[in-house]
């Protein structure tokens, strides 16, 4: 008869080799990962610069692993269609989604969710990075961030700032603007950035806040004039244009940009998280990459998984503050 010491011993030594059996099995998952085509959901329309991002970081990536990458566009509101559909699949990591800061905005906005923005996906990197940027038209009143500044200070409630759709990241950035410079101002949501960009021409609204990218035809035509950029330095395409967080006092730690990046589903092994993520910081790495990009104003911006689980935690939070003061009602 064995003794119960022994027995001890043999269980624990059993526990011990399935252990290393799964930790091989792991491994060897990781190492033949991928095994069929990897599929990423947009949860954007085609053409866009999110879809884009998208597409030129899954065609690298498919020339590294040596498997076909299909882009899926599931535009919808906040991205639920895309986001219920990339949580329930098999967490194998052939099945990604592009989050964004929207994800965020919509984690913090929507009253629920057929899915747990924390809980049930795990971010692999951070892709790019897209500048704010708040703009007047050509022939306004403003030529500076000063003048805009003085006027709203000594104006109360009579200075009108333009947004995309309530709830969006430039009327989030607006409404942020306005708390942390202390200002009184109207934010005038529009349906979509070409009626904002119509109003401000048209001098209906005073400025407007949206993704610079859209934007940048209209300022290199000089229709509009970008009085400053809302991230932490000057874009490389317009170095003449300050950060608002140039303007000192209560601004001076203003840093907001919109951002994308991929996710797989929570329990994708982790090894095939990390193998993910040193194939795109390659792919962001390369030249030709940073280009394509950059011709669309985006910045190529990777990260760790951490790093990009900590971005996407943070902007859940900071959104959820901001819509509670500006008194946003929920979704």
């Amino acid at each position: 008869m064995m003794s119960l010491s022994g027995l001890g011993r043999r269980n624990g030594l059993g526990w011990l080799l399935a252990f290393c059996t799964l930790a091989g099995v792991s491994a060897a998952g990781a190492q033949n990962f991928p095994t069929k085509a990897i599929k990423i959901v947009v949860p954007n329309a085609a053409g866009g610069a999110a879809d884009i991002t998208a597409r030129t970081v899954g065609q690298k990536l498919s020339e590294a692993l040596g498997q076909s990458v299909v882009i899926e566009n599931k535009a919808s509101a906040g991205g639920v269609v895309a986001g219920e559909q990339v949580a329930r699949s098999e967490p194998d990591g052939h099945t990604l989604m592009l989050i964004s800061s929207g994800t965020a905005v919509s984690a913090a906005l929507f009253k629920a969710l057929p899915f747990d923005t924390i809980k049930d996906f795990s971010p692999v990197s951070k892709l790019a990075s897209f500048d704010l940027v708040l703009a007047v038209s050509e022939s306004g009143r403003f030529k500076t961030m000063g003048e805009l500044l003085a006027f709203a200070r000594a104006n109360p409630g009579k200075l009108n700032v333009g947004t995309p759709q309530i709830g969006t990241t430039q009327n989030l950035a607006a409404e942020l603007f306005s708390s942390t410079a202390g200002l009184s101002i109207q934010i005038v949501p529009f349906n979509g950035t070409p009626p904002v960009i119509n109003a401000l021409r048209g001098g209906e609204i005073d400025a407007m806040v949206d993704i610079l990218g859209p934007l940048m035809p209209q300022i290199q035509s000089k229709a509009l004039r970008p009085l400053a950029l809302m991230g932490d330095k000057r874009f490389p395409g317009l170095p003449d244009v300050p950060v608002l967080r140039e303007a000192g006092g209560t601004l001076a730690n203003f840093n907001v940009a919109s951002w994308n990046g991929l996710a797989v589903p929570a329990k994708t092994p982790r090894e095939v998280v990390v193998k993910l993520n040193r194939e795109i910081q390659t792919i962001l790495a390369a030249p030709d990459v940073k280009k394509r990009l950059s011709d669309l104003n985006v910045t190529a911006q990777g990260s760790t998984p951490e790093g990009a689980a900590d971005l996407l935690n943070a902007d859940i939070r900071r959104w959820a503050e901001v819509i509670a003061r500006a008194k946003i009602e929920k979704q």
